[in-house]
């Protein structure tokens, strides 16, 4: 068996129970060392036998895999964040439903809901944004059609962007074309992971402040109105608005 875990952002105490379990008893660990904290294999058992898939093709992932199925040895796969938000692990499942390899996927903490709790925000605030998109700037892997960056950002909904720091002048410049250049912009740098850091801004001047503060990769940036203070109370807690469980008071 072998199981897909989401490690979550980076803290240790954010890596789910059920993962943390599979972990420590799993005598074969993957892991992709570029981006998960070791400290989440800091319980595993003495004598597991650890990869770090950094530096390995997927076709040397997946030997080490079949190797173990072999052996009936139990197998974690460990992804940073969720490995469902580009983890690349549906090209590792479908090779496993190939050779026909029982597998499993446990969720994680997503970088990008870590991001949100270490701004203390939330994505999706009343009359400001009820819509999240989660995306990337074209780089040496293209986009899909009708994904570039400027066509979703004319949609002016709060926007999470993976993979782009290094691009974060020409991302900004491409954001202005749809977004008020003083919208705000925020860029968390290893969401909490000890070394977090945090920069806020705008469309006219994030790019430079982050360069200021070094951060080079291992990034996300946010961007949108959810990061003001300006927003409409919710219904779900409105006195006066009638639920399936609480009737209305009227004033």
């Amino acid at each position: 068996m072998v199981s897909f875990i989401g490690a979550g952002p980076g803290d240790p105490e954010l890596l789910t129970i059920k993962g943390k379990k599979i972990i420590d008893s799993a005598d074969v660990i993957i892991y992709a060392g570029s981006l998960v904290n070791p400290q989440v294999l800091a319980d595993a058992k003495e004598g597991a036998v650890i990869y770090n898939s950094a530096t390995m093709n997927l076709d040397e992932v997946i030997q080490v895999m079949k190797d173990a199925e072999e052996r009936k040895l139990k197998v974690a796969r460990v992804h940073t964040g969720d490995p469902a938000i580009y983890g690349a692990h549906r090209e590792q499942m479908d090779r496993l439903d190939e050779l026909g390899i029982e597998y499993e996927v446990i969720p994680g903490v997503s970088s990008f809901l870590a991001t949100a709790a270490v701004l203390k925000k939330e994505y999706t605030l009343p009359g400001v944004s009820q819509t999240v998109i989660l995306t990337r700037m074209e780089g040496r892997t293209p986009m899909p059609p009708k994904e570039k960056l400027l066509d979703l950002a004319k949609h002016n909904a709060t926007m999470i962007i993976f993979l782009s720091i290094g691009m974060l002048e020409e991302m900004s410049a491409v954001l202005r074309q749809a977004y008020q250049p003083e919208t705000p912009v925020a860029v968390v740098y290893k969401a909490t992971w000890e070394d977090q850091k945090i920069v806020y801004g705008d469309l006219t001047n994030i790019a430079g402040r982050v360069k200021d503060a070094g951060i080079k990769k291992t990034a996300l940036t946010v961007v949108g109105n959810f990061l003001g203070d300006e927003y409409e109370l919710s219904k779900l807690y409105d006195k006066t608005f009638t639920t399936e469980f609480r009737k209305g008071v009227t004033e």
